[in-house]
């Protein structure tokens, strides 16, 4: 969209690789990466910068440590916060990081006030609740990134199983951003075929083993590459920038983004991913999608786990 900015919060490794795949993309005409490292956001910014003659369309960058360079931002999204270290679940870092939502939030809304923001911090659930409470944004226009790069994840892997291109695997992950979330196996297809429907020569391609092995795999796939290289980082990168896109571009993409729920499925007051509509100003409906009888208690099982780290921290 032509005169829009971006401003991302932290220039850590998610925020610089989300920034990095929105240059390159040209989701944003203008993008800005603030971090109280002012050092580290005007060097990730001027290294940006350096390249931006070769990225997909023309966009300034800009960076430092002064929280001005966010002001007028039409989406802000929020990647700072303490980092997931391994063996960590996500939920073990929520204290800490709703503190620095307290912190952040108020000068944010003083210089972007009509911008739509969007967390990536973990645990991005429950820091979504804390957001929309300080702020005071309705929920439309403060959620989170959710099962957007766990859906991703899961898509990736049935598409090879099947060997089929990705973007012909319609599935979701929804739930928690976390060891709670699941598949929507019930409404899964690749084309038209429903999932378990799908064959090979040598027959079925899915069986219930296969299917549990997968789902268990995309909840594992954070705490693997966080062993190996000690942090997540390109493919959040790019699931956030696709989340920019959809709100800048009015692309009323259907994406499994996080909201505060009130009274979707039973549930109210926590947020939770699935798949909704975003386009222009945020979340404009979340979807009523059918689910069996398992996965609608795999879903208030999500929102029961994080009810109770709310109830802890008082959120």
């Amino acid at each position: 969209m032509a005169g829009s900015k971006l401003a991302v919060v932290g220039a850590g490794s998610v925020g610089t690789s989300l920034a990095y795949a929105a240059l390159i993309r040209g989701s944003a005409s203008s993008i800005a990466l603030f971090d109280v490292n002012a050092s580290k956001a005007e060097a990730e910014a001027l290294d940006l910068a350096h390249g931006s003659q070769f990225a997909a369309a023309s966009a300034t960058v800009d960076g430092g440590g002064d929280i001005a360079v966010t002001e007028g931002a039409d989406v802000v999204v929020i990647t700072a916060g303490a980092k997931q270290n391994p063996g960590q679940s996500r939920l073990d870092l929520a204290g800490t990081n709703v503190r620095i939502l307290e912190q952040l939030m108020p000068p944010l809304l003083a210089r972007a006030p009509d911008a739509v923001y969007v967390l990536v911090t973990n645990p991005c659930d429950v820091l979504t609740v804390a957001a929309q409470r300080i702020s005071g944004l309705p929920p439309e226009r403060i959620f989170s990134s959710g099962t957007v790069l766990d859906t991703s994840r899961l898509r990736w892997l049935l598409a090879r199983r099947a060997g089929i291109s990705v973007t012909s695997v319609h599935a979701s992950m929804v739930g928690e951003h976390g060891d709670t979330e699941f598949p929507l196996w019930s409404g899964a297809t690749i084309g038209t075929v429903p999932i378990r429907d799908w064959t090979d020569d040598a027959g079925p391609v899915f069986t219930s083993d296969s299917l549990a092995a997968t789902a268990r795999d995309v909840v594992q796939a954070a705490y693997k590459v966080i062993a190996g290289k000690g942090a997540t980082n390109y493919a959040i990168g790019l699931s956030g920038a696709r989340i920019v896109e959809a709100l800048l571009r009015d692309d009323n993409a259907v994406l499994p983004v996080s909201t505060v729920l009130s009274g979707q499925y039973g549930i109210s007051g926590v947020a939770l991913s699935l798949p909704s509509v975003v386009g222009r100003g945020g979340v404009h409906r979340v979807l009523d999608t059918p689910m069996d009888s398992g996965e609608l208690e795999a879903l208030q099982l999500s929102a029961d786990t994080l009810r109770n780290t709310m109830d802890r921290l008082g959120v």
